[in-house]
């Protein structure tokens, strides 16, 4: 799903501000007919249709535009739980619902009463009295719109992911994997000389032939067990749900801070949650590595190039699996009945 389009949300006073703007210059309008008292109760029975029409328009738009949590997949209700209050966010939109309903009666039963009504001040008076009414309603939601316009700038940062081959670049903060992914993809995502820099899953991709491999740009681990923050929860969320194939980005250069050591033990617990044959180790700061350490480490750890990753990607887990589909296609043409 992208969480781009969703629109921004409008503050209460706007959504008042803007309807009876609109309700006024309706109401002055001069080719109406009839005697003076139809004439009054049509505009000022107009102006109430207005302000209806326009408020439900854009309350519901809110509910229509935001995502339908009964059907999104359970990645994106994990990565909601992570990043924003949830039940705020239910609350909210729960909310928008109400002030909808709220609109739709006060106006049914001012406008029937603006018809019948006789008495031009009382007129007046009923319509005074649906605007105070209608205000009210839409300023006791006014911190939900506030808090909904707060999930959506949140969920801006969510990546549009898809069902393809996902590839998850991951390891320690400030080693490199955003550069890696901005390399693999052509994509131009925030790098900066600074921990914590990546703070949700970027997402870009790349072809090999027909095919197309989405790769997932994580947030660093510090890999404290049990002791992750949301940030830190968003990598391991990858890893559990969308991961395909991890590359973990190793800085043999330690100017991100960590240390080799540490970066062995986070990638030993990596092989063992996933399996060695599903993590691929990719070389980072090569340029501000001595050519000793460097040398040493090609010597005892398989690693890849940037080419090499795609490569192996193609020739071990993109193209296998393209001939096997193919060869059950082959095997249902050759069924005779």
């Amino acid at each position: 799903m992208n969480f781009q389009k969703i629109p921004p949300v409008e503050s209460g006073e706007t959504f008042l501000d803007l309807a009876f703007s609109k309700a006024r210059v309706q109401g002055k309008q001069k080719n109406l007919k009839g005697n003076w008292l139809q004439i009054i109760r049509k505009k000022e029975g107009l102006k109430l249709d207005i302000i209806k029409d326009n408020l439900v328009a854009r309350l519901e738009k809110i509910t229509m535009t935001f995502p339908n949590t009964k059907i999104l997949p359970s990645f994106y209700l994990t990565l909601m739980d992570l990043t924003l209050d949830y039940s705020q966010f239910k609350k909210s939109l729960g909310a928008v619902g109400w002030a909808v309903k709220k609109v739709r009666f006060f106006h049914k039963s001012y406008v029937s009463r603006v018809v019948t009504e006789k008495d031009r001040q009382k007129v007046k008076e009923l319509t005074k009295q649906f605007y105070g009414r209608i205000s009210s309603v839409i300023k006791q939601i006014n911190s939900n719109l506030e808090y909904l316009e707060i999930c959506r700038k949140i969920m801006r940062s969510y990546p549009d992911v898809k069902e393809m081959f996902s590839v998850c670049l991951y390891g320690f903060p400030n080693v490199g994997k955003t550069t890696l992914l901005n390399k693999l993809t052509g994509t131009n995502a925030e790098v900066a000389a600074y921990a914590f820099t990546t703070k949700s899953i970027n997402s870009g991709s790349f072809k090999i032939g027909d095919n197309e491999v989405q790769v997932l740009d994580v947030p660093g681990t510090l890999a404290r067990k049990d002791k992750m923050n949301n940030i830190e929860l968003q990598a391991e969320l990858v890893l559990a749900e969308l991961a395909d194939l991890v590359v973990f980005v190793f800085d043999l250069s330690e100017q991100s801070g960590f240390s080799i050591s540490n970066q062995k033990q986070l990638l030993q617990k990596v092989n063992q949650q996933l399996g060695k044959d599903n993590v691929l180790v990719y070389f980072s700061k090569l340029d501000l590595t001595t050519s000793e350490v460097a040398n040493e480490f090609k010597l005892k750890h398989k690693h890849y190039s940037l080419e090499e990753l795609k490569e192996k990607i193609s020739a071990e887990y993109i193209l296998p699996v393209k001939n096997e589909s193919k060869s059950v296609d082959d095997d249902h043409d050759d069924y005779e009945d």
